[in-house]
């Protein structure tokens, strides 16, 4: 029997709960053992439920236990949440998480911890949901450089641009319905604002290229003033509106940008709606793989946790030990390198923003999109000349 701690009890914690319970004859047969949750960590108590006996309040009880071996945190936040998963693996226990925010902002330092105790801090829950994207970009595109990945890395906004270009909504009634729904928090600024795309788009390129971009260094733009105008023009012309958490290659250095995108019908992101993910990772050898799934959820995220808990105890501890190294100008590009075509409506000619933007691919009401690539800085620097209405990136 192997014993681990649970640490909050919310939705994805308490779905962890579930499928370990639901699913335990399975895991007993694919671990040759069972798994027990002996201690839950959370500030309330849960009086007449199965596993109110588990539930404690200080973690010290669970850092003391030689019984428990991992801990699986689901807290979200970045405290105590780092705090505790440190402790626990200074003190050799593994650690799964689903928590992006500590991840993304404290990945390199706990994945070194890891490798000096010799335990595993493990984190596919971190991106995607249920999605199987962080094990695979660690260990199945070896054999040459991601070069690109590109991500719709968010079901609540990507719900919401479903929704504007399904049925025309505005931004505002599109987010009041996905809070009515339960898609979108009370206060939806994280998911809205493109800030929890952006944590994402850091540990898929950690992963990938081992360098973890600073998130507070990404350009990071969210939706709120995506016009719906843009929205329907596009999507009568074959194109799709998508949030996007991207990497490319400036020169040989990763460079992320997290922004709205046009994506063509060719693409498959064009197509990944609702609260759905999609990721595309392009490899130097592969070329474009495309990953797609549900991205949140009680149940998709604690598959997540689960299978991290499952792998983490069969293969043994530090058997997943990925490196970061933390992002600098020496070795990450800014944000201004990134290039891309945009789509760009206008009150100038199309002559004049011909002479300024060179040749355009016109489409109907007024709109065009470049032939050119521009860098983030080409572009910021003409962008008091064009006039424009409204802009976006086309992937």
């Amino acid at each position: 029997m192997t014993y681990i701690a649970l640490l909050g009890l919310g939705v994805v914690g308490r779905g962890t709960l579930d499928l370990l319970e639901s699913n335990r004859d399975l895991l007993a047969s694919r671990l040759g053992g069972g798994i027990e949750v002996k201690y839950i960590l959370d500030l309330r108590d849960f009086p007449g439920t199965p596993f109110a006996g588990k539930v404690v309040h200080d973690f010290a009880v669970i850092l003391r236990d030689p019984e428990v071996t991992l801990v699986a945190e689901m807290m979200g936040g970045a405290h105590p949440a780092y705090d505790y998963t440190k402790a626990a693996l200074a003190a050799g226990k593994s650690v799964v998480t689903s928590n992006k925010e500590v991840v993304a902002t404290f990945g390199e330092e706990l994945l070194q911890i890891a490798k000096a105790n010799g335990v595993t801090y493990a984190f596919e829950a971190s991106v995607g949901g249920g999605i199987p994207i962080v094990r695979p970009l660690a260990n199945d595109f070896l054999s040459g450089e991601v070069t690109g990945i590109f991500g719709i890395l968010n079901g609540t906004t990507n719900y919401i641009l479903t929704e504007m270009t399904a049925k025309g909504r505005s931004f505002a009634d599109a987010l009041a319905d996905a809070q009515a729904k339960g898609y979108a928090e009370k206060d939806p600024t994280a998911d809205v604002d493109g800030i929890d795309t952006c944590r994402k788009i850091c540990i898929l390129t950690g992963i990938a290229t081992g360098v973890l971009p600073d998130a507070k260094a990404v350009r990071t733009e969210g939706i709120r003033g995506i016009d719906k105008d843009d929205v329907a023009l596009l999507a009568k012309c074959g194109y799709a509106v998508k949030l996007l958490g991207s990497m490319q290659r400036a020169g040989n250095l990763p460079c992320c940008l997290v922004a709205p995108f046009v994506c063509p019908d060719a693409s498959p992101l064009a197509h990944v709606n609702d609260v759905f993910n999609g990721i595309m990772v392009r490899g130097a050898a592969l070329g474009d793989t495309m990953f797609y799934g549900r991205g949140a959820g009680a149940a998709p995220t604690a598959s997540a946790v689960v299978t991290d808990i499952v792998a983490t105890l069969r293969d043994g501890a530090g058997s997943f030990a990925p490196a970061f190294a933390a992002g600098t100008t020496e070795n990450c590009a800014p944000s201004a390198a990134f290039t891309c075509r945009r789509y760009v409506r206008s009150a100038l000619s199309a002559a004049a923003l011909t002479d300024k933007l060179g040749e355009l691919a016109a489409l109907d009401g007024g709109a065009y999109i470049t032939a050119r690539a521009f860098t983030e800085a080409e572009f910021d620097a003409i962008t008091p000349t064009l006039g424009l209405i409204s802009t976006l990136r086309v992937l």
